[in-house]
């Protein structure tokens, strides 16, 4: 076999599906540039109201890993698009948009909703039409429960809870109040915590819910402080967890804040000021993270928008990927992308390293967790010396 034909057949075995995006993960050139007839994929997410910060996160994300897609062959030489569709995460809305994407034969796979009450609300109407829902910031322990064609790329609740309280815990804090939504997610990811506190030596004084849509949070937290604990614990989204701590110190609350890691965002402190400062949290993606999956990622982040990414872009750039590991393996085909996932095998990933499947849970396999506390405005690793202020 002549040098040339060894090297032609060398590249067609490269151009296999998971080798192809395997090295577009990497940035290494490895296909000429999709073209033709596009393949969809429908996305439900806020673009208004008061999450749509999450909703241009993902878009980031989502575009930055088309680029990569799309410059490296596509799906099988198409070109890889979505559909976005504005849900505000409400349950109502998501509904409306899932039965939308269903009757649209174009979309092949579904990415969201964000929150776990809307992505729950519409994943009756995917499971009955055989649309896979890829819920990739769905944590609620009982997400994946709704069928054979609900997956997550999402840690539950059930596994990130714990972590919660074992960041608690190590601080020294022992008689904790809780602040929650009083969402499906937020009382099932409290009712995880207050478990998983007590297992760690840990009492829950108070347990205070309030609705997403609260603004003022003094009266729950001045019962909060009646109970005399000794920290807060939010589990709560960026925006309301940046008012409760302000009013917080606005009524003379100094004490010290936990957060989920729903909070992990520049908007945190760019909404909470100063009040946020010594905030903790954990968080399964950190831009200083040396792994090359993840400088890779942060390089090519950068050189796009010019900026830092934060864990919802790598969340979105990673469900992109997988939904288009599902789609060259699967084929063109709904119930195709769905028994595709659970033979996927270690898919290169920003949040995960290697992403795998339990076909069982039909969740991703592994927890990765960094601590992390705001110092002068920023995120830092917890425990690291503190950051100069930026003037």
């Amino acid at each position: 076999m002549s040098l040339t034909r060894s090297s032609s057949l060398r590249r067609r075995l490269l151009l296999s599906a998971g080798a192809a995006l395997a090295l577009s993960f990497f940035g290494v050139a490895s296909a000429a540039p999709a073209a033709g007839e596009p393949v969809f994929f429908g996305v439900s997410d806020p673009l208004t109201g008061p999450n749509a910060q999450y909703g241009a996160q993902w878009k980031a994300g989502f575009d930055l890993a088309l680029d990569e897609i799309n410059a490296n062959g596509g799906i099988n030489g198409r070109p890889l698009q979505y559909v976005f569709e504005d849900s505000q995460s409400d349950p109502r809305q998501a509904v409306g948009i899932a039965q939308k994407f269903v009757d649209d034969k174009r979309i092949l796979i579904e990415l969201g909703d964000f929150s776990s009450p809307a992505s729950m609300a519409a994943s009756p109407i995917y499971q009955r039409a055989g649309l896979e829902q890829l819920g990739f910031t769905n944590s609620h322990p009982d997400f994946t429960k709704g069928g054979d064609f609900i997956w997550s790329p999402s840690v539950s609740q059930a596994d990130a809870q714990p972590l919660l309280a074992d960041l608690a815990v190590k601080q020294g804090f022992r008689h904790i109040a809780v602040l929650f939504q009083n969402t499906d997610w937020g009382r099932a990811s409290k009712d995880v915590f207050v478990k998983a506190a007590a297992a760690r030596g840990a009492q829950v004084v108070a347990a205070e819910g309030y609705q997403p849509t609260d603004k003022d949070f003094r009266a729950t937290l001045l019962r909060a402080r009646d109970a005399k604990p000794d920290a807060l614990v939010l589990i709560s989204y960026y925006s309301d967890g940046a008012q409760i701590a302000r009013q917080a110190r606005a009524s003379g609350i100094d004490l010290p804040i936990v957060a989920a890691s729903s909070v992990y965002s520049p908007k945190f402190m760019e909404l909470g000021g100063d009040a946020v400062n010594g905030v903790t949290t954990n968080t399964s993606f950190f831009p200083d993270d040396p792994s090359p999956e993840v400088q890779h990622f942060v390089r090519a982040f950068k050189a796009k928008y010019n900026r830092q990414p934060d864990a919802f872009n790598a969340f979105a750039y990673d469900a992109t990927i997988i939904a288009a590991y599902a789609l060259r393996t699967g084929g063109l085909d709904r119930r195709g992308v769905r028994d595709a996932l659970p033979k996927l095998h270690d898919v290169p990933s920003v949040v995960f390293g290697k992403a795998n499947f339990d076909p069982t849970t039909r969740r991703v396999i592994g927890v990765k967790s960094v601590n992390l506390v705001v110092q002068n405005g920023q995120w830092t690793l917890l425990g690291s010396k503190p950051a100069l202020a930026v003037k």
